[in-house]
């Protein structure tokens, strides 16, 4: 135990030491917020990858895939990963082309203020319980390798205090140095596990073997109507809803070329998606090597169970390895998340309140967006009962519903505009928290709703005043 421990401090000062020195790049707001717009494909693709592999990928995931098999876990990794390639295929070069700061820029050439202020607002709510999930799994983590000696509550404390400095310092410079380092740490550290543990159950073909036959690999879902809509429901929230975001904005425009802006988000698309199963390998084959730990947890704390295992059964250097790969995983998504949303509400919705702002100005309100915002998603991780694959996947509702049909439909209809998206945005909300209030367990999923309510109110309120947008 004390091995481990001091792996863990030793690890995290260097890692925000890296951090803190890649704030030497950060010299005006762009470089804050965008790293200057001179990333390389290797960074890029890290940072990609980085971002998305978190909690969620280690925990979560897997703890969802031992309950529901594939078709639990169709939102996340299968819909993130096609997020990117779609980013890759339809939207990193003609967004990277336009030059902005921030994915709420376009709202506002495209369609005005108004439609600007709303989708900002909906992007950092829905930011909200992604980064409480990075907290949330911090805690988890200090709890776990300190035997209890530190608390949760503690340890999402002492995860989001660390992560605050060298994000609040360095900006996207930090992120995607750091991301750059941890995707390495990840992929060695997980690799090893997975080779550890195919050996301690027989072969990597007797796990896949045993969750064929309980079923855990069917990736469609029942031949019942609720069951369809609901597998569907899940699918585009995450593949969809998380494209109009403005963590995977930033990687697209921190690339020092359009080439290097869409192939790194489909490259690391693919990456996110090979490396997501095994985590799910690893938990599922907990059920092989000790079916009871999985039975004290499946019911309750199911994202203990990963964890639980390596620190019951494997050797000091497997649990370094697992856990440095997880911290870094969970770094690396937390600094992203904890970044995106106070640059969009910095620039979108301050910056309408306080318009005259120098540019140093600028990049200190940022800054203090940052704490602030840290200290909220803190907090409400600390007093929130819902697992961390569930924050993740709520988080990106309300932008499927509120911001997706007018970023699709801007750039490819063009009869799109201000008052179809307000519409749009205005119809997809209200039917989705209607649906969430009232018959949030029906046989049609809220946010589905809410997507389909928002394509018809892009539809009929642009037909309605016919005339064309602002072309892209």
């Amino acid at each position: 135990m004390n091995t481990l421990v001091w792996f863990v401090v030793l690890y995290w000062i260097i890692s925000v030491g890296i951090g803190m020195y890649a704030a030497r790049y950060v010299r005006n707001s762009k470089d804050f917020a965008i790293a200057g717009r001179s990333l390389p494909m290797s960074v890029v693709t890290a940072t990609v990858f980085a971002t998305w592999f978190g909690s969620e990928a280690v925990l979560g995931i897997p703890a969802t895939f031992v309950k529901e098999g594939f078709t639990g876990v169709i939102a996340d990794p299968f819909g993130s990963a096609m997020c990117l390639v779609l980013v890759g295929l339809l939207f990193a070069k003609r967004l990277y082309r336009m030059n902005l700061m921030t994915i709420s820029d376009y709202y506002r050439n495209r369609y005005g203020r108004a439609v600007e202020i709303i989708v900002s607002l909906c992007i950092v709510v829905s930011y909200l319980g992604w980064v409480a999930a990075q907290i949330k799994a911090l805690g988890l983590v200090f709890n776990v390798i300190s035997g209890g000696v530190i608390s949760m509550n503690m340890g999402m404390i002492i995860g989001s205090v660390s992560v605050l400095v060298y994000t609040l310092m360095g900006g996207m410079w930090s992120v995607a140095i750091t991301d750059f380092l941890q995707m390495i740490i990840i992929v060695i550290g997980i690799v090893y596990i997975g080779w550890e543990v195919s050996g301690m159950v027989g072969g990597a073909d007797v796990v896949i073997r045993h969750a064929a036959e309980a079923g855990k690999l069917r990736i469609y879902p029942k031949p019942e109507l609720r069951d369809i809509l609901w597998f569907f429901g899940a699918w585009v929230t995450l593949m969809f809803g998380s494209i109009p975001q403005q963590d995977v904005f930033q990687r697209v425009a921190s690339s020092k070329d359009e080439n290097v802006a869409r192939n790194a988000s489909i490259v690391g698309g693919i990456f996110y998606l090979l490396f997501a199963l095994i985590p799910m390998f690893l938990c599922y084959s907990a059920i092989l090597i000790d079916p009871a730990l999985v039975e004290r947890f499946i019911n309750g704390d199911s994202q203990m169970i990963l964890p639980v295992m390596i620190m019951t059964y494997m050797p000091v250097f497997a649990q370094v390895m697992f856990f440095g790969a997880l911290l870094s995983a969970i770094k690396s998504c937390a600094s992203a998340t904890l970044l995106a949303p106070s640059v969009t509400f910095s620039e979108n919705v301050m910056k309408e309140i306080l318009p005259n702002l120098s540019d140093r100005q600028s990049l200190f309100m940022m800054r203090i967006v940052v704490l602030v915002f840290a200290g909220i998603v803190t907090i409400f991780a600390m007093n929130t009962d819902s697992s961390i694959f569930e924050m993740v996947e709520d988080a990106y509702k309300v932008t499927l519903v509120a911001a997706f049909v007018p970023l699709i439909c801007g750039f490819f209809w063009k009869y799109a505009n201000n008052r179809g998206a307000l519409t749009s945005m205005i119809m997809g909300l209200a039917s989705w928290i209607f649906l969430e209030i009232v018959y949030p367990d029906g046989v049609f999923p809220p946010q589905l709703m809410g997507l389909v309510m928002s394509l018809i109110g892009m539809v009929a309120g642009s037909l309605l005043f016919r005339r064309p947008g602002k072309t892209v």
